[in-house]
């Protein structure tokens, strides 16, 4: 079968967008170069902050998501991803400009969860993805309850996402996130749910080991199986 090739909606941020593209290669099944998927990469730092949109009034980050979506596809991407959570709260609007199919990371990780038998599973994500509920949308009708964190739980999150890796700093003191994710685990939750493109990255930064799910590497698996490549 000949093999699709994949678009990635990069720059949210960028080291998220170069994440998932390593994932997608250590994880295709592969003995030479060409057995490897043609992976096309917008990285499109233009698009505006998804969080700041959605939550006070930010700048409207379709257009540039659209745009990245449109230009892939004449490329030649025959299925697109994006490697963004809080950007699926824009997904019927990026889906919609281009005719190949973009797939959804959120609903990929609510798949896995539930093929494993997870019944409750904590999310940490950013400020605009949990107060949109968009992940209890894509787990409706999976049995799954989702835990989210208290106040500053949440406040430590967001702090180590801006302020740690997309500020780019190795340094970051990430005590405060280790003691939301003991609560969660505490509560019941049985895995953490790395809701931001940039949480996987926290955790091997700043070793944070802990019995976690990351949508970033399910969204690989689910490209590189769509694409037609073979998953280790």
């Amino acid at each position: 079968m000949r093999k699709k090739t994949i678009g990635i909606i990069g720059g949210m941020g960028p080291l998220a967008a170069a994440d998932l593209f390593e994932k997608i290669i250590l994880h295709t099944r592969a003995s030479c170069d060409q057995d490897h998927l043609r992976v096309l990469i917008d990285s499109n730092t233009n698009i505006p902050d998804r969080t700041a949109a959605i939550l006070s009034g930010g700048a409207n980050p379709v257009p540039e998501l659209t745009a990245s979506a449109r230009g892939l596809e004449r490329q030649g991407a025959e299925v697109l991803i994006m490697p963004c959570n809080t950007a699926h709260c824009f997904y019927d609007a990026v889906q919609a400009s281009v005719s190949i199919p973009l797939l959804h990371m959120l609903r990929l990780t609510a798949r896995a969860l539930r093929e494993r038998g997870v019944e409750t599973a904590g999310l940490l994500a950013t400020d605009g993805t949990v107060q949109t509920g968009i992940y209890p949308r894509c787990f409706e009708g999976t049995g799954i309850r989702l835990l989210t964190p208290d106040g500053p739980g949440q406040r430590a999150v967001m702090d180590m996402i801006y302020r740690g890796v997309k500020a780019g700093r190795t340094d970051y003191d990430a005590s405060a996130v280790r003691r939301t994710m003991e609560d969660l685990l505490r509560q019941g939750a049985e895995t953490l749910i790395l809701g931001c493109t940039e949480m996987p990255l926290a955790v091997r930064r700043y070793g944070l080991d802990f019995p976690v799910t990351d949508p970033t590497l399910e969204l690989a698996l689910g490209a590189i199986r769509f694409a037609g490549g073979e998953t280790m």
